[in-house]
């Protein structure tokens, strides 16, 4: 099969792999639409010691089932396998399970290719009528659903009464801007600093876009950054007794006003990913429509891979997520 490969600190290349194969309770799956995240951008700048070279990247995906009892169905993917045994597991907080594995890292490679296996329970069958490039986001909205979900169970505000803010207009800040919209939410800002990107931003339904700076009070703050000047910017804007909802991986350290959090009340609370059920529940609604119409992604062909990347880091992108697709290499 073809695949993108990350061969060196910015460098992919379009080759060929060996074609995977599917064992017992798992599928083989012809990549048909995989988004590029912002852990893929890290460890294409070498910031990602737990995705070493060569490694195929890539973990929001959807495509076709081949062969099997299920051949031909359409599915998007659940990229996080977990134990199903440890306590997190049991408890449905299955994304804290210690044994917890995503393809994109070894030893499982990822969907910039032509194929990937993945087990069958990680798999969400995707209607007719949705288009797997949309399905594809499934995954990164439902890191924001998750948020959202932890993030209304915090407040004491109900979401209908909330000012919410969004750092970040990526597609982790519009998965949860568009979350917090389903969940009830009236009053939405996302901030977001590339003027290029934040005219697409206006264009999408149920919040505002808005620079960086511009909102100076807010009761719950989703960071979809995670940079110390982010954290900083969220502490600072929080409402007392308000809630931060941190996503962003974008940097380890810093950003904290550790006092003003103790003396406000302010609650900080981390959120990794989404569990099984969030996955689940953000699929249904993407199907249903719940989200919006998600056309906010711009399409490339996987052989575009390497000219993505470049195009994302230079800031030259306008959409939030670009997806790349294994059949569309014809594409100009």
């Amino acid at each position: 099969m073809k695949a993108l490969v990350y061969d060196a600190v910015e460098k992919l290349t379009y080759r060929d792999m060996p074609d995977p194969f599917a064992g017992a309770g798992q599928s083989l799956i012809r990549v048909e639409a995989s988004g590029i995240c912002g852990s893929d951008m890290h460890a294409f700048l070498g910031h990602d010691e737990r995705r070493p070279s060569p490694l195929i990247l890539g973990h929001e995906a959807a495509g076709t089932i081949v062969g099997g009892p299920r051949d031909g169905t359409r599915v998007t993917i659940n990229p996080l396998v977990t134990c199903g045994k440890c306590r997190a597991c049991k408890a449905g907080r299955d994304n804290l399970c210690p044994e917890r594995m995503i393809i994109s890292m070894p030893p499982r490679e990822g969907a910039f290719a032509e194929m990937v296996v993945m087990r069958d329970e990680n798999l969400v069958t995707v209607p007719d009528d949705v288009p797997l490039r949309k399905a594809a986001l499934a995954e990164p909205l439902a890191c924001g659903w998750h948020a959202v979900r932890l993030g209304a169970a915090a407040l004491s505000l109900h979401l209908k009464d909330a000012a919410c803010h969004v750092i970040g207009g990526g597609a982790i800040g519009v998965g949860a801007a568009l979350a917090l919209r389903a969940f009830g939410a009236t009053k939405i800002t996302v901030a977001e600093p590339n003027a290029l990107r934040r005219a697409t931003l206006d264009q999408i339904d149920g919040f505002d876009a808005v620079a960086p700076d511009v909102v100076t009070s807010a009761d719950l703050v989703i960071d979809g950054v995670g940079y110390a000047a982010t954290r900083a910017d969220a502490t600072k804007i929080t409402n007392p007794g308000g809630v931060i909802m941190h996503i962003g991986l974008g940097e380890g350290a810093g950003g904290l006003d550790i006092r003003r959090m103790t003396l406000q009340e302010i609650s900080f609370v981390g959120t990794y990913t989404y569990t099984a059920q969030d996955f689940r529940d953000t699929a249904e609604a993407i199907f249903d429509g719940r989200l919006g119409a998600l056309d906010w992604t711009e399409q490339r062909s996987l052989s575009q891979g390497q000219a993505a990347f470049d195009d994302i880091r230079a800031g030259r992108v306008a959409a939030p997520k670009i997806i790349l697709e294994p059949t569309g290499d014809d594409l100009a």
